[in-house]
């Protein structure tokens, strides 16, 4: 009876732990089956209560199978999966699709223009086992929750790959959740609150997709006809390359003129004073060459300087709201140098998620949006913070940002997603880049909640003879939100001064200097500047931008060159053509029209079958008939050279390829020889200098030898068409911001010009 007792026991345990992890309604069945087996085995004799308990585990192992199933989450990235398992537990399995595993084929157009403009989706290229792997897992999951990212592209995939299970695995439910942190409350609560697939969101992808399309292997196949194989045309790209031309035309055409400033140098007390003429004999001084500088000088010299006058005025600077994507992408560019690229991709590691040793955590909230909203409780959270850390900056109550008419507002600002870690705790675990965008972030949102600054300016007028010279500074009577900006301001923003004089006060002439100055025409777009230009115009979204000046400088129509797009020959004669015979489509009005017909699927108020249609006949009219008009103008950017082939004794000619500029055959095909453009001779050795790129880690480009490995000669710097006078050496061509673009010699043996640097070059002695 005893043992009887103690199976009966067993039963019940077993019964209660697998109701515990089973689904409810399984739950309920288990529990009800144990409480049966235990009232069975205490009435009955030994061997019906043996029955009943056999009974009982039967049921118990069936319960227990059940509640092993797991359910399937599928994300787009393997840190997101690992961070996002983590916090879900062993009843979930992540995985990561790697990005998109259906989508349109790259070989061609992939769009039925005859029927409602429907794209044709295939498995993308090496993607088969992935998809077999989601497909499979599916199989012994009890349900699949689709979690790509929260916008446009990450509701397009996990449309796509939902819609491929529910044909291969019919009984698993499928759902759609969508994480804005990589947060565990936030990513626990989203998976309490799934919902279906939104078509909209779909349609307005497909849309974008096929529009893009219709556009890229419309104009693209004009470009390899009558220019050069390899080439492309696209909706955004193509508006993008006309503002970087256009912007070339104005700095080419631009003639600086020569003006000069007079500047005295002064003492107040042992304390330097940099004061700059403002008048001289009552009149604001035009000075335009050499001898009517130093005539005023020589007017100046030897007389006293008093101060005359002192006035000060106090201005209210305010933070800068949270950032969007296209504000983060300019402020990395302009305070750390990034490319918008390299913004997005460590952005996109801190929102996926970053290892703080006891646990993984999403740093930054999702890094694709245009709007400037915070949600009410990282309000609270950020209000309670600073009222503890920062009392005397804190305003009453939490600082809401007004959201442009034009921003979708589908997500929160970029933000990050716990205010108590600073740009100090992050720095126990990240590193360089990471932790420099971080703190970007952080101080943006953390400063978008303080109170304001406030900045009283003096200026000073000291008069020198009959001239009036002037002197400013500035200082915080309130320093509000600065008190947290480290990275995100520039030293001019942080700077305070105060004058060490007063009015009537005598201050001692140290020298009075006259400085040459060219006015400067307009500057080349930078990554910050034209992603700006972009938004400004309506053009493109948050995703498109960093992929959009990719594109531009893989194709070859623009280099980047010390942070500025320079358009190259190729990209000139792209943008002629289209600029042209296509100014409709790379109209930047046009373009901004689209984006709002695209806003407007989203909201499902425009069809955009019927748009296509309008747009689409006209477009493919118009091509047939440049194809036939247009010249063949292959071989329009080949240049003959002096060099003679070394395995046929052809001429070669310099062509522009993939990459930039090479020597090939003339011969081709019957010759396949080509070699580097030479960009200077070698000093050790004779060879010729070329473009080199490095095999090993970020694959560096630098400049060496030809006759590399015999010799290793190498530098980090661009050969310039000038050798040294003195040594005979090439000039190579570097730049700072002190003294911009300036020439210096290779060689650091010789006096002319050369650089100190100690990576300039190796293998020179």
């Amino acid at each position: 009876m005893a043992e009887t007792k103690r199976n009966t026991t067993a039963a019940s345990r077993a019964e209660s732990s697998a109701a515990a992890k089973s689904a409810p309604e399984k739950s309920a069945a288990a529990e009800t089956a144990a409480e049966t087996a235990a009232k069975a085995t205490a009435k009955t004799s030994t061997k019906a209560a043996s029955k009943a308990t056999s009974s009982a585990k039967a049921k118990a192992k069936a319960s227990t199978g059940a509640a092993q199933s797991k359910t399937l989450v599928i994300v787009e990235s393997p840190a997101k999966a690992r961070t996002i398992e983590k916090y879900l537990g062993a009843h979930f399995r992540v995985l990561a699709s790697n990005g998109q595993v259906i989508d349109l084929p790259k070989s061609r157009m992939a769009v039925d223009v005859d029927h409602d403009f429907e794209p044709e989706y295939i498995t993308v290229r090496g993607k088969a086992d992935k998809l077999r792997e989601l497909t499979d897992e599916a199989k012994r999951s009890n349900a699949v929750v689709l979690a790509a990212d929260p916008d446009r592209e990450g509701e397009a995939i996990a449309y796509q790959i939902g819609r491929y299970l529910k044909e291969k695995v019919k009984d698993a439910p499928i759902s759609r959740v969508t994480f804005n942190e990589i947060t565990k409350p936030s990513v626990q609560d989203a998976m309490l609150h799934p919902r279906e697939i939104n078509m909209s969101l779909v349609e307005a992808q497909k849309a974008r997709r096929v529009i893009d399309r219709l556009v890229g292997y419309t104009l693209s196949p004009l470009l390899w006809k009558k220019v050069k194989s390899g080439l492309s045309a696209g909706r955004v790209q193509s508006v993008a390359l006309k503002l970087i031309c256009d912007r070339e035309k104005e700095v080419e055409s631009f003639i600086p003129e020569e003006y000069w400033t007079i500047e005295a140098q002064l003492k107040a007390h042992q304390h330097p004073v940099r004061a700059e003429l403002a008048l001289f004999k009552g009149k604001k001084p035009t000075i335009k060459k050499e001898p009517e500088a130093k005539a005023i000088i020589s007017d100046l010299l030897g007389k006293a300087a008093s101060v005359s006058d002192i006035q000060y005025s106090d201005r209210s600077v305010k933070p800068k709201p949270p950032f969007t994507t296209s504000k983060l992408q300019q402020t990395a560019a302009n305070r750390l140098g990034f490319t918008s690229t390299k913004t997005m991709k460590v952005a996109q590691q801190l929102y996926e998620g970053v290892d703080l040793g006891h646990q993984r955590l999403g740093l930054i909230t999702y890094m694709r949006t245009d709007s400037t909203r915070i949600s009410d409780s990282a309000l609270s959270e950020a209000h309670e913070w600073l009222v503890k850390n920062y009392p005397a900056q804190t305003p009453d109550t939490p600082v809401r940002y007004s959201v442009s008419n034009a921003a979708q507002d589908a997500h929160e600002a970029i933000r990050p997603t716990r205010i108590d870690i600073t740009p100090d705790v992050a720095a126990r675990y990240l590193k360089g880049d990471h932790l420099k965008l971080y703190a970007l972030i952080w101080e943006r949102f953390v400063a978008s909640q303080m109170k304001s600054a406030v900045i009283r300016t003096f200026t000073a007028d000291i008069v020198i003879g009959e001239g009036l010279f002037r002197a400013s500074a500035s200082t915080f009577l309130e320093e509000g939100f600065y008190k947290v900006i480290r990275l995100g301001a520039s030293k001019e923003e942080r700077a305070s001064h105060t004058f060490a004089f007063e009015k009537g006060d005598t201050l001692t002439v140290d020298k009075i200097d006259g400085t040459q100055h060219f006015t400067q025409g307009p500057s080349r777009y930078t990554d910050a500047s034209i992603v700006r230009a972009l938004e400004e115009l309506g053009i493109g979204r948050p995703s498109t931008y960093a992929p959009t000046i990719e594109t531009l400088i893989e194709r070859y129509y623009t280099l980047r060159d010390k942070r500025q797009l320079v358009p190259t020959a190729l990209g000139k004669i792209i943008n002629d053509i289209l600029s042209q015979h296509f100014p409709e489509v790379i109209n930047t009005s046009f373009t901004a029209r689209m984006e709002s017909m695209l806003d407007k699927v989203e909201e499902q108020r425009v069809d955009w079958v019927g748009e296509m249609k309008k747009f689409y006949v006209p477009l493919r009219n118009k091509v047939e008939d440049v194809m036939h008009k247009l010249e063949d103008m292959h071989g329009a950017l080949d240049e003959s050279t002096p060099e003679r082939c070394p395995k046929c004794g052809r001429p070669l000619v310099k062509k522009l390829g993939r990459f930039g500029y090479f020597l090939s055959c003339t011969g081709f095909p019957e010759c396949t020889f080509t070699k580097s453009v030479p960009l200077a001779k070698c000093p050790k050795c004779g060879g010729d200098i070329v473009l080199r790129v490095s095999t090993k880690g970020k694959r560096k480009k630098f400049y060496g030898c030809s006759n590399y490995p015999e010799c290793d000669f190498m530098t980090l710097y661009k050969p310039t068409n000038a050798t040294c006078p003195k040594c005979g050496w090439f000039l190579v061509e570097k730049y700072d911001k002190k003294t911009g673009s300036h020439k210096v010699c290779i060689n650091p043996n010789c006096d002319y010009l050369h650089s100190t640097d100690k990576d300039e070059s190796s293998g020179g002695n």
